[in-house]
């Protein structure tokens, strides 16, 4: 306490007001900071299950009402059978209009530091979108063998409500029982 009197009185005597000197006020403090279009890296959930896989995504913009491209990624380590039908469970509360014109399957080069996520060549398939907008049924032409990165690229216009939406990847793999299982979720992060 007595440094902080010494000091106070010493910038008084300077001149200098000690509370400019304290709290140093800078344009670049008032700028808002610009979310990232990845996940972050701790990820908190009140209902922690071991049911639950969380799942790697990609998000160019994550601002409501925006244009967003989504690369929502399965990695090797993901699936461990072929996949004759991929579906994407959308929550209700994601209000955003998805065409299937502008969704499709494709193997993916997942990006890092030096290089950026997106599709190295299309699977060719059949997508269909629930008239709710709660579902993407995507039916590839040839089953996706297992091994290398296949992911969903959607083109939309983000929601208006900002918030957390978790979406389900499902897979049905080749056989005589037409059941899918569970891959994991990704959790989407949009912002306002």
């Amino acid at each position: 306490m007595k440094l902080a009197n010494t000091i106070s009185k010493t910038l008084l005597a300077a001149g200098i007001g000690a509370a400019s000197v304290l709290c140093p006020v800078s344009p670049l403090s008032t700028q808002p900071s610009q979310a990232q279009g990845t996940p972050g890296l701790v990820e908190f959930r009140w209902d922690s299950s071991k049911d639950y896989r969380k799942l790697y995504y990609f998000m160019t913009d994550t601002q409501k009402l925006k244009r967003s491209e989504y690369y929502l990624i399965l990695k090797p380590k993901d699936r461990k059978t072929a996949i004759m039908k991929l579906t994407v469970s959308i929550p209700n509360s994601f209000d955003a209009s998805i065409n299937p014109n502008y969704v499709k399957l494709c193997n993916m080069k997942e990006g890092g530091m030096l290089a950026r996520t997106k599709c190295e060549s299309d699977i060719p398939s059949t997508i269909e979108v629930s008239k709710d907008g709660t579902a993407i049924e995507i039916f590839p032409n040839t089953p996706v063998p297992v091994g290398g990165t296949i992911g969903v690229y959607i083109n939309l216009f983000n929601p208006f409500n900002s918030g957390m939406y978790q979406f389900n990847a499902l897979a049905q793999a080749p056989g005589d029982v037409p059941v899918s299982g569970y891959l994991g979720s990704w959790l989407i992060q949009v912002d306002p």
